[in-house]
This record gives structure tokens, sequence and C-alpha cells, in this order.
């Protein structure tokens, strides 16, 4: 099986191209910096700005899955990488091949928070509401697709070693995730056609 990782440099995308190798899965690990990374073996790097349709299609061609780890780092700028990127690996990957993406806790509703979480979220949107409204943006294209897809919502992203478990559902249940058991939940999600075509929470 061969995966490819939108958004492979960053914390999550490194972490799921990890897990990917791992568990024996080719990886094309995808992202506009992506040849200057040392890889592992079974791993090939393809330079794209997933914001270019023609350049996603190109490099999604004959993959089996796709895990979507694009993220706009602290920039607090307005954006479009979520919501552009979404769309053009939408419309590379049809109906037929399975898509896990990231999105946020703070992108759900606040009602659907706990308290401690809406509260934090609060502020969240303070800084970072750019993001989050494009994220939003992200969700209704997928919403509104007929792909194969399943939206992960993690809540605050820690470094450090794989707990080696997760809880994943419709309501949030922890306040945190590291980056290594998010990577294994949007790896396992490939696999779980209970899960497809729903906005789940995440969290160790």
């Amino acid at each position: 099986m061969e995966i490819a990782v939108c958004g492979a440099t960053g914390n999550t995308g490194r972490a799921v191209v990890a897990e990917a190798v791992r568990r024996g899965l080719l990886v094309r690990a995808i992202a506009r910096s992506a040849t200057a990374h040392p890889w592992p073996a079974g791993v090939s790097a393809q330079a794209v700005d997933v914001t270019d349709a023609a350049a996603v299609r190109a490099a999604l061609d004959g993959v089996d899955a796709v895990v979507f780890a694009v993220g706009h780092g602290s920039s607090r700028e307005r954006t479009e990488l979520y919501s552009r990127g979404i769309r053009n690996v939408l419309a590379a990957l049809g109906e037929d091949r399975p898509l896990s993406v990231i999105s946020a806790a703070p992108v759900a509703p606040r009602a659907s928070l706990p308290l401690p979480q809406r509260i934090v979220a609060a502020v969240l949107w303070r800084f970072f509401g750019a993001t989050y409204t494009d994220m939003r943006r992200m969700e209704a294209e997928l919403r509104g697709s007929t792909a194969d897809w399943t939206c992960l919502r993690p809540p605050r992203l820690t470094a450090g070693r794989a707990r080696g478990a997760y809880q994943i559902g419709a309501r949030p249940e922890g306040a945190s995730i590291t980056h290594a058991d998010l990577a294994a939940a949007l790896l396992d999600a490939l696999d779980r056609p209970e899960l497809r075509r729903q906005l789940l929470f995440v969290a160790n």
C-alpha cells in the first residue's frame, strides 16, 4: 500500500510518515519543502504546493490513500491553505480512495466543547481565528463532497513519545494528544469504514 502525506514536513506530518514507514507502507512525502528534508527508505519526496490543483493531481496519481496534515503554523494572517488544499485533494482523489484529515478541536461549535476547552477555544480564536475560519471552510468542503474521508479534531498537540492509545468519538474527551498518537489515529482511520464521513474528536 502506498499513501501520500500532504504536509509531511510539519510536526504531525513527520510523525505520520514515520509511523507509516514503521507499518511497512510506502510513503509519498508531499510539501513545498519536502525535497529539502532527509527521509527514510520507503519514502519518496515531492515538492508540491497543495494550493496548486495540477501539481496535487500529479502528486496523488496512483496512491492508495491520503493523509492531509497541512499546517499554517502560528501565523495569524488570513489563509486559504486548508480549504483550497483540501478542495484540490478531493478533486484528485475522487470517491474510491480513503482520506484522513486534521482539523482542530476549537473549530467545533463552541457549545459542543466541555467548559474548560470552551474557555481555551475562545482565547485561541482571538489569536488564530484566521486559521480556524479556514479550517471551517475545509470541513465544509469535506461535508459537501462524496469522498471517503474522516476528519479528526485534536485538542492541544504535544511532543514526546506515543502513549500507544487514544480516544476517538463524536464528543471531546481529553485535553491533549501527542503528535505520534495523532499520526496513528490518522493512519488507523484509513482502514476504519465506520469512521467515514464524520467529524470526530481525538485525544489521549
